[in-house]
This record gives C-alpha cells, sequence and structure tokens, in this order.
C-alpha cells in the first residue's frame, strides 16, 4: 500500500537501559497486528543473542507500522519506528537515527525516574528539533512513584505534569493512547518528491550472502529497485538489487519516497562503504553537486585495547575473526603489534568499554578464541620537543594509543589527554561523595544544578583516562545505584603524564606499562607490584617485582625463592661444613638468577591486566 505523505509518521524511542523501551516496541508491534500472537517473543527487535542477555539495544532497528487511530476508520496512518542503542557508547548512531525522525517518545522508567544517558538523549532530540512525547512506563509497579516523576519530567521538558502519559508496557496499559499522540503530534515529513533523490545512512549491517545491507531514510525524491546510486562521502556506485522494509521481517516494496525508511541491498562488499551519516543519492552527471545531507563525520575510537590469543597458533583465526567482526561494525578498528611478553596480536580501538566488552564476548563466543586483553588505554597528543608538522609549519604531534610507543623523556614537550564532559543525576543526599570521587579522578566542575529537591544534576570536566576502568562501578556502589552518568567528547587537554614499566628480574614486561598522571604512579606501581607478587608462583631464585618511571624506581615487591633444605643430611660436625654447604648453594642460586627467565602463568597476565587502572583513594 503506498502512503501519502501526510499520512506518515516517523518517530523514535529515547530511554535509559532497563526503561522498557524493547517491551513498548514489542507490544506496539501486538497492538497493529503485525506479528502473530503465536510467534511473538520478548524483544522481537533484538536479532542479537548478547542484546537478549544483556537486555540492551546494539544495533538500530526498524518497523513499518500500519496503524488506523481510534475513530478514524476510514484512514491508516504509516508509522516508521526506529529503535535506538540507548547506551552512550553508541551516541553517534543515536544522533543519525534522531535525524531520520520528526518525534521522539522519552520513556522513563515511573521506579527510577531521570537517567543521564535519557537526559543526553533528549537533549540529541531537541537540538534536532524532534516533538517529544513524554511517556511514563512502569506504573504496575509497586515501587512507582508516578506523580513524582511526572513533576521531574515536566520541569525538564517544560509543560504540565498531567501531558505525561503513563503506560505500561508490559501489560499494555495505555499503549494504544502513544500511538495515538505520535499520529496527532508528530509532524508529517517534509521533502522534494521531485528534486534529487537524496537519503540518509542511519545504520548498517554486513549479510554473508548480499552483502552490506543499508538501513536509510528517503528525504528528498525516490528510490527504486535497479537504480544506480551513489554514496556521496565514500563515493561508492553501485546498482540497487534489492529494496525492502521491516513490517517486521523484511519485505520487498517496488519504491521508497518521501518519509518512507528502508533497507536496501546493493553489491556493497564492506560496512566501511556505507556509513552511518552518509548520503545516498543516484549516479549520474549531476550526482557529485547533490549537497549532502548535514552531519556527516567519522566515528572515533576513543579506547584501545591491545588483543592477544592466549595460544599463538590461534593467530591467524584471530586474523580472520577481526577482519569479519568489522564487516559488522565499521567503527571497530585494528592493527597488527608486537608484545615481548604476549606474542602476535593486535591493537584494537573501540567507541567505549561496552563496545569493547561486547567485541571481546563475541570473539570467545562466535569464533571460539580465548584472548588476553590488555588494560584499556586512550589516545594521547605527545608534542615533540625537536621537529616540524610537514602540512602545518608548526611543532610537530604524534598520537599514542600503545604506552610502548610513547617517545622518551626527553624527547617530549608536552603531552595532552583527552577529556570528556560528563553528566552525573545522583540523589541530593549523596552529591559530597560523588564530588570526593570525580575530584580524585582530576575533574573539573563545570555546573551543579538542582532539578528537584532530591535529583541533582552534577557536570564534571573529566580525563578520559580516569573514567574508563572503575569510574562507573565506584559511583554506582557509593550511590546505592541511584546515580547514572552520561559522557561526550572534550578537548585534548595537557597533563603531566608518565608511563609506568613493570620489571621482572630487571626486565621489563611490555604488557603491564601504562601511561598514567604522575600523581597517580606510586599507587599504580604499589598496585601492580603487589598483585604480581600474588600471581606468579616462586621460582628457584629470588624475583623482584619493579614499578619504574625511566630509570628511578618508585615501587618494588620480592617473590621469595624455593629453598631446598641442603643441611639435611649435615647431621654433626664442624659448622664451617654447614656454612660451605649454605655458600655453595647461594653461588648457584646466584648463577640460575644471572641465566634464568621468570615463567609467568597466562592467569597472572588476565588477573593482572583485568583491573590495572590506576585507583582513586
Amino acid at each position: 500500500m503506498t502512503y501519502p505523505v501526510d499520512r506518515i509518521r516517523n518517530f523514535c524511542i529515547v530511554a535509559h537501559v532497563d526503561h522498557g523501551k524493547s517491551t513498548l516496541a514489542d507490544r506496539m508491534l501486538m497492538l497493529t497486528e503485525l506479528v502473530d500472537p503465536r510467534n511473538m517473543r520478548a524483544q522481537y527487535l533484538d536479532k542479537m543473542d548478547i542484546e537478549r542477555e544483556r537486555g540492551i539495544t546494539i544495533k538500530a532497528q526498524t518497523a513499518r507500522l500500519p496503524y488506523k487511530p481510534l475513530g478514524d476508520i476510514a484512514d491508516e496512518y504509516l508509522l516508521n519506528l526506529i529503535d535506538t542503542p540507548g547506551h552512550v557508547d553508541f551516541s553517534y548512531e543515536v544522533s543519525r537515527a534522531l535525524n531520520a525522525c520528526e518525534g521522539a517518545v522519552l520513556l522513563v522508567d515511573a521506579a527510577q525516574g531521570m537517567e543521564a544517558q535519557t537526559i543526553a538523549n533528549l537533549y540529541l532530540a531537541l537540538e534536532a528539533d524532534l516533538e517529544i512525547i513524554p511517556v511514563m512506563n512502569k506504573i504496575d509497579l509497586p515501587a512507582a512513584q508516578p506523580e513524582v516523576v511526572a513533576r521531574e519530567i515536566a520541569a525538564i521538558i517544560g509543560g504540565e505534569p498531567e501531558d505525561v502519559l503513563r503506560i505500561s508496557a508490559k501489560t499494555g496499559e495505555g499503549v494504544g493512547a502513544v500511538l495515538d499522540a505520535i499520529v496527532d503530534r508528530v509532524p508529517a515529513p517534509k521533502g522534494d518528491p521531485a528534486g534529487p533523490t537524496r537519503a540518509l545512512i542511519f545504520d548498517s549491517v554486513y549479510d554473508p550472502y548480499r552483502g552490506t545491507l543499508v538501513y536509510f531514510r528517503v528525504v528528498d525524491g525516490e528510490i527504486k529497485p535497479g537504480s544506480k546510486i551513489r554514496l556521496l562521502n565514500t563515493g561508492f556506485e553501485g546498482e540497487v538489487d534489492g529494496l525492502g522494509v521491516h513490517s517486521p521481517e523484511e519485505t520487498a516494496i517496488p519504491a521508497l519516497g518521501v518519509g518512507e525508511v528502508g533497507v536496501l541491498s546493493a553489491a556493497i562488499k564492506k560496512v566501511s562503504q556505507a556509513k552511518v551519516g552518509d548520503t545516498i543519492t543516484l549516479a549520474g552527471k549531476g550526482a557529485k553537486d547533490v549537497p549532502p545531507l548535514p552531519g556527516y563525520r567519522e566515528p572515533l575510537p576513543m579506547v584501545f585495547s591491545g588483543l592477544y590469543p592466549v595460544d599463538s597458533d590461534d593467530f591467524p583465526m584471530l586474523r580472520d575473526a577481526l577482519d569479519k567482526l568489522q564487516l559488522n561494525d565499521s567503527s571497530f578498528t585494528f592493527e597488527p603489534e608486537t608484545s615481548a611478553a604476549l606474542g602476535f596480536g593486535f591493537r584494537c580501538g573501540f567507541l567505549g568499554l561496552l563496545h569493547l566488552e561486547i567485541i571481546t564476548e563475541r570473539l570467545d563466543r562466535e569464533f571460539n578464541i580465548p584472548l588476553v586483553a590488555t588494560a584499556p588505554s586512550v589516545r594521547y597528543r605527545v608534542q615533540l620537543e625537536h621537529g616540524t608538522d610537514a602540512e602545518t609549519g608548526g611543532p610537530q604531534i604524534v598520537e599514542v594509543s600503545n604506552p610502548q610507543d610513547l617517545p622518551e623523556p626527553n624527547q617530549i614537550a608536552q603531552i595532552s589527554e583527552p577529556t570528556v564532559k560528563a553528566m552525573i543525576l545522583t540523589p541530593s543526599s549523596y552529591v559530597g561523595p560523588v564530588m570526593q570521587l570525580c575530584e580524585g579522578r582530576r575533574g573539573k566542575m563545570l555546573a551543579m544544578d538542582y532539578l528537584t529537591e532530591e535529583r541533582v544534576e552534577l557536570r564534571y570536566e573529566l580525563p578520559l583516562a580516569g573514567i574508563i576502568t572503575d569510574f562507573f562501578d565506584q559511583l554506582k556502589s557509593m550511590t546505592r545505584g541511584y546515580a547514572s552518568l552520561d559522557y561526550e567528547r572534550g578537548p585534548y587537554v595537557p597533563a603531566d603524564l608518565v608511563r609506568v614499566d613493570v620489571l621482572l628480574n630487571a626486565e621489563p614486561v611490555d604488557a603491564f606499562s601504562s601511561i598514567v598522571h604522575r600523581d597517580d604512579a606510586y599507587a599504580f606501581g604499589k598496585s601492580m607490584t603487589e598483585k604480581l607478587k600474588e600471581l606468579i608462583p616462586r621460582q628457584m631464585f629470588d624475583v623482584p617485582i619493579q614499578a619504574a618511571i625511566g630509570a628511578k624506581i618508585i615501587a618494588r615487591e620480592t617473590i621469595k625463592a624455593k629453598r631446598k633444605d641442603v643441611l639435611a643430611k649435615c647431621y654433626g660436625g664442624d659448622v664451617s661444613r654447614k656454612r660451605k654447604l649454605l655458600e655453595k648453594q647461594k653461588e648457584g642460586k646466584k648463577k640460575m638468577k644471572s641465566v634464568g627467565s621468570v615463567e609467568v602463568p597466562q592467569e597472572a597476565f588476565v588477573s593482572a591486566l583485568r583491573s590495572s587502572g590506576p585507583k582513586s583513594d
């Protein structure tokens, strides 16, 4: 069925993790009778096992919902739902999905209230000039506080508490009113049906049989099967060999016009050729003159970690596995690197810690490759003491994500580290501990606002390296789980950073090196030496474990040697006999120490690297 533009509504659902977004989408599918009740399952739009197990959305999904509002029997509306990720790591994908919509359902848990990620995505929706429909979910819970939460929502977006729709996605109560509000309040798409074709890519996935599948929304013109298309930013050209919509399973369609959302295939071999935010137009002489849709930028990795196979024979398998994962995720990057301790591996770039967890879990689950992951690090900018940049003529600057690549101290003029602008929502009774935690991570307060008498919004500029290890865990534990965190990229700022090396028997072990702030160096070094003393088994000789900054030792622990009782056979006689045997043993230990090597079990690497970030007191 073809729908006129004035009967199309494009909307998304903005919500924090676990506020019921996927459950609401399931209920909408049932209410519009798109899915047979016998085939219905929870989180119907989430396709990946990890999404189901963790209860989060990782990849955006779409659903085309035909809907007849109550009292409007004659006319049917087309509602295009774009289900977006809610986690901060995928905020760029969220912003592109929002640009493909005209309205957003702001979904808030009646028991938990507004969360930091909800507010951050709400700001993105307001920047995209979307119509906001406030909805309060889980009103059937015993712990629900509908009046308090309604006032909180109204205070943030403006309006009255009575304007907030109250629903239970679990039971279906009030969901019909949400669909009616979408029809009444979300504006119809705008575009020129006769103009040059332009469509916005908001997601892409790799299919082993069809190549890359591109999810898009048509802004101007029309796209049909057989059309030759061009992607303006990557320059790819190809013929559309498949055009469809998700309703909610993929269904072929003869054409898609202004405001419609669909999926196409065009023999695109890599996801990197169809990146999120790119513009689709028809290929031809005037294709290069078509203005691209605004907002395209490359997704930049923020967190870096080395991935090494436990068994060196698995290295070719790991390379093939990373190649396959990159087909599905263009924001994931990797390049080969070598470690003297761990052998051959890859330096991988991720959007954040959740992204890192998902990739490593998929490697273990889908490819069955046991891995050692080095401690997460960030990308630093190092200004060299000597050298000139060929392009700008200014001082030479190199980017470093691996501690081993950091130049010698006498070659460094300045090191800058990336920062984030963090937003923390917390109950007012926990403001003091939260501020202490942020200042312990070298944070700088930007603002503090009371949203209500009980809820406070804190804004801090924090070093990215200070929050990627255990910051979120500590924030949750000290606020009994009530605080929430969201952040966005900030500027690079100069900092007093040093590389701390760990030496075993006077030999540096590159896998344990880390770049930390000078004020945290002693605590980090002491923590690593104490941890390794517990993890490394005793050898036949004393093993010193040292943490050093350059040639200066800042912490030390010693693993005492195994000792054979050489005096057991000395049952009597002069004391010189005992001394002679002890001296002989001492000489043997000294010789063994000079030629022997320390055996570090693989479990020690895994345990030590799992939580080797600097801790705050």
